[in-house]
């Protein structure tokens, strides 16, 4: 696919075949394939050639990332919206990897990876929908799906997010092979670090439930059941199907935060966080290497710093 579709970069086939060899996820994979699609899309545009690549240049594709005049990577269409910040630094860090795979690999490099410097980010935080409203989140698919299966199936899914703070990628990585009967999931997270995530009971009901139901042998552990995908050996719910879901879900419930399946991990987080969990403890749960990245998840909601300030302020 890369060779076809990729043609103004070296090595890409076998920078891609390296990934692939590394254990990343077939979504990770397809990110690192998506963006440098992008790039090459950007070099196109201003008839520059990979060799020349400089520190101008990277600003130059920075902005082009944010632009409107940005192509999809693989349909060359216009892109519907801008990039936002965390998209970007994503291109620029799938660059640097490559750009590393190209020194490993002796091979010449217009400039050093760490010449290509990341964008700044919203230092924000988002919010999280009520603990109520999370949960009423989970359980809607039974009620709003049609397909008995299909909502047995997208309940699991939503219940082990929550229960589990598991990535999406993680998610839908998971082989049935990794539930080993004592309430655990042993995941391979991000940068291949594992770890164990555990399953609240109901989201083990949920679980053992669809897994019942199912017929087929494939190995996944969520399968689509229409489409295209569905009845192959090596067919997975896509990301964009589950979050697409997910939107769905929280539109016909009215509930006005934006929420996807990374504000259950948000959720997650936050609300252990609220009920008294230990931040170190939490990091281990969502696969954190650096507590400082867990702090941006535990943050405390507007109503839980009302109540501590109301309880606790000395100045009645």
């Amino acid at each position: 696919m890369s060779e076809r579709l990729i043609k103004g970069l070296p090595m890409v086939d076998e920078f891609l075949l390296y990934i692939k060899t590394q254990n990343y996820s077939e979504e990770t994979v397809y990110n690192y394939e998506q963006d440098l699609k992008q790039l090459e899309n950007f070099l196109e545009s201003e008839k520059l050639d990979f060799k020349a690549l400089s520190k101008q240049m990277i600003n130059q594709y920075k902005a082009y990332l944010v632009s409107r005049e940005r192509k999809q990577p693989f349909t060359g269409l216009t892109a519907p919206r801008k990039l936002g910040a965390s998209s970007v630094n994503r291109a620029l860090s799938s660059l640097r990897t490559y750009v590393r795979y190209l020194i490993e690999m002796d091979r010449p490099v217009p400039l050093p990876p760490d010449a290509i410097k990341m964008v700044k980010t919203d230092k924000k935080h988002g919010q999280v929908a009520e603990l109520s409203e999370l949960v009423k989140l989970i359980e809607s698919p039974q009620r709003l799906e049609k397909d008995e299966l299909i909502g047995i199936r997208n309940r699991a899914m939503l219940e082990v997010l929550l229960a589990t703070g598991m990535r999406i990628s993680e998610l839908i990585s998971l082989n049935k092979s990794q539930l080993d009967g004592t309430g655990r999931l042993f995941i391979r997270g991000k940068g291949k670090k594992e770890r164990f995530a555990y399953l609240t009971d109901r989201a083990t009901h949920w679980l053992e439930l669809y897994l019942a139901k199912r017929e087929d042998s494939a190995p996944a552990m969520f399968v689509p059941l229409r489409g295209r995908n569905a009845g192959k050996s090596v067919r997975r719910i896509s990301t964009n199907y589950l979050q697409e879901k997910i939107k769905e879900y929280r539109e016909k419930l009215r509930i006005n935060v934006p929420t996807s399946a990374h504000s259950l991990r948000h959720g997650f987080a936050t609300y252990l966080a609220e009920n008294g969990a230990n931040p170190a403890a939490i990091q281990v749960l969502l696969g954190h290497e650096s507590l400082d990245t867990t702090t941006r998840y535990v943050h405390a909601s507007d109503k839980f710093a009302e109540e501590t300030h109301h309880k606790y302020h000395p100045v009645k």
